[in-house]
């Protein structure tokens, strides 16, 4: 059955870790190499027992599947929010690929009287952010114990829409994890209806992206509001700040939404509230940007959210406006053909900019020319309009079926659910000393499963020339792959580990140590403008 969590027991789980968090108590086994990389991954823990066919699901209609893998997802037939809850691990890996160490996050704060978890095969959570000082990484779940159903589309407190089919409760969070291996979560009460994709702690606030609203009919006020970007502080009131200026009127139909509105460039106002349904963020000399990749509303581009250099306070989110980087697409999301689904973007500097393009989940459209933007776009800045110089996709293998290994105990992934990888969505990179970047991607899926979001993925990565301009100029550069989910695993997220600041080694190592560390610090992650 269900787990139900009520906001009186969250309350009561939170503060009796409050005192471990704040201590700072290490949780992870191995510290943190700044050299390496972290991948967040989850592992379905569900079984039979956990589903019974024919038990009523919260979010409607009866199971017609029992909760083993990979079968459970069927039961999104009869209630089209069907999720289970997973604990979350995060891992160390080389730039090569090898594991050095694994930590079930969701276990260790469970230990300290404290539930955190993902949606299983929900594809845009868990994204990883290192903080702009480089001393933390921050991610978003849910405050929920593992195998919970219908989590992900649940109401967060004093954000319920009645017309919600899921009517349980559940706070999202931010987790912080700092170099010493210590975490603090922060739980909030952003994205009712949905979930929190995103966040990074930047200037001491955290900005979360994320997307609200599962119910029928007109948004309600506080889901429109309770969606896109949001902030806080760490250890903060879970009523967090909507980030954007009001746009269109309150009540409506269409067009009001926060932040951005296809009004802006001319289009008829669509569904209210999800203008800005974003997946993917990151921040760059001070300023945040984020991504629209889903949804048949809005956009699917790239945004700066305020002006250069500036990111939004407390007292400037309200007005804060948002807008297209010039020269990337302003195609409506629901255009028959050409529409762009971004997710993850990185900076190599000021006028190179990756971006990750998941597709659109449908396997012919890879092949009769319909997706022509999956893989690792490279955007170049001419000082006036950002050009699409090409999109690497070599070694992807796109709309190529591979195999899933056994499970633990012999489990036989079925051959006719193989997936295959349709682009990319979570992507960090470094700069190389030879005029080189290296880029690292999760990668996306096209499947026969109910929920693509399920399939075993992959994590790949690529280097490419700064230099290069064009697509014959990058013809031999090549996707590998590092590292494959297993029977019942996803990957999600990928970040460089925190790296101390130069003061931290000062004591420790002398000056000279810390003058190296901020060096190359300032070389793979803060590249020049």
């Amino acid at each position: 059955m269900p787990i139900k969590t009520t906001p009186t027991t969250l309350s009561k789980q939170l503060l009796a870790g409050a005192a471990l968090l704040a201590a700072g108590m290490p949780m992870f086994a191995q510290a943190f190499d700044p050299n390496e990389l972290v991948v967040s991954r989850s592992v379905y823990t569900g079984t039979a027992s956990t589903v019974t066919i024919g038990q009523a699901l919260p979010g409607g209609g009866t199971a017609v599947a029992d909760g083993s893998y990979p079968n459970v997802w069927q039961n999104e037939g009869p209630d089209p929010s069907f999720g289970m809850t997973s604990p979350i691990y995060l891992d160390q890996l080389s730039t090569s690929g090898t594991r050095l160490s694994s930590t079930n996050v969701t276990d260790e704060l469970a230990g300290q009287g404290i539930n955190l978890s993902t949606s299983f095969s929900s594809k845009s959570e868990l994204s990883l952010n290192l903080s702009t000082d480089g001393s933390s990484i921050t991610f978003m779940g849910y405050v929920s114990a593992p195998n919970t159903l219908d989590v992900s589309n649940s109401n967060t407190p004093g954000h319920v829409d009645p017309s919600n089919p899921v009517a349980s409760t559940f706070q999202r969070a931010v987790a912080q994890v700092n170099l010493n291996g210590s975490i603090q979560v922060t739980p909030v009460n952003a994205y009712s209806g949905n979930n929190g994709r995103a966040a990074i702690l930047a200037n001491g606030n955290y900005y979360m992206v994320g997307n609200a609203g599962n119910g029928s009919g007109t948004e309600p006020t506080n889901i429109v509001n309770n969606t896109g970007v949001q902030m806080t502080t760490p250890g903060g009131s879970p009523n967090t700040t909507v980030v954007g200026a009001q746009q269109g009127t309150p009540g409506s139909k269409n067009g009001f939404q926060y932040g951005f509105s296809v009004t802006q460039v001319g289009d008829p106002a669509d569904k209210s509230g999800k203008d800005d349904n974003f997946r993917g963020m990151t921040v760059f000399n001070n300023t945040l940007y984020v991504t629209k990749g889903s949804g048949g509303n809005g956009i699917n581009t790239v945004y700066q959210v305020g002006p250069a250099g500036t990111l939004p306070t407390a007292a400037t989110a309200g007005s804060t406006t948002f807008s297209i980087l010039p020269g990337f697409p302003t195609l409506l999301a629901n255009s028959t053909s050409g529409v762009s689904h971004p997710f993850g973007l990185w900076f190599a500097n000021a006028t190179t900019l990756y971006v990750a393009d998941e597709g659109d989940g449908v396997l012919a459209d890879l092949t009769n020319g319909k997706d022509t933007h999956s893989g690792l776009q490279k955007w170049s800045f001419d000082g006036t309009l950002w050009h699409l110089d090409y999109t690497l996709q070599n070694g992807l293998n796109l709309g190529t079926q591979y195999s899933v290994a056994n499970g633990p105990s012999g489990q036989v992934y079925p051959a006719s659910m193989d997936p295959a990888t349709d682009g990319l969505r979570d992507i960090t990179g470094k700069v190389n000393a030879d005029g080189t970047v290296t880029i690292f991607g999760v990668t996306s899926t096209i499947s026969s499963s109910t929920d693509q979001g399920a399939d075993p993925n992959k994590l790949m990565a690529i280097t490419d020339n700064l230099s290069f301009t064009s697509l014959s100029q990058s013809a031999s550069e090549q996707f590998n792959t590092l590292e494959t989910a297993g029977y019942g695993e996803v990957l999600r997220g990928v970040a460089f580990a925190p790296i101390p600041e130069p003061g931290f080694y000062t004591t420790i190592l002398g000056a000279s140590a810390a003058l190296c560390l901020a060096v190359r610090r300032r070389a793979r992650r803060q590249p020049a403008a």
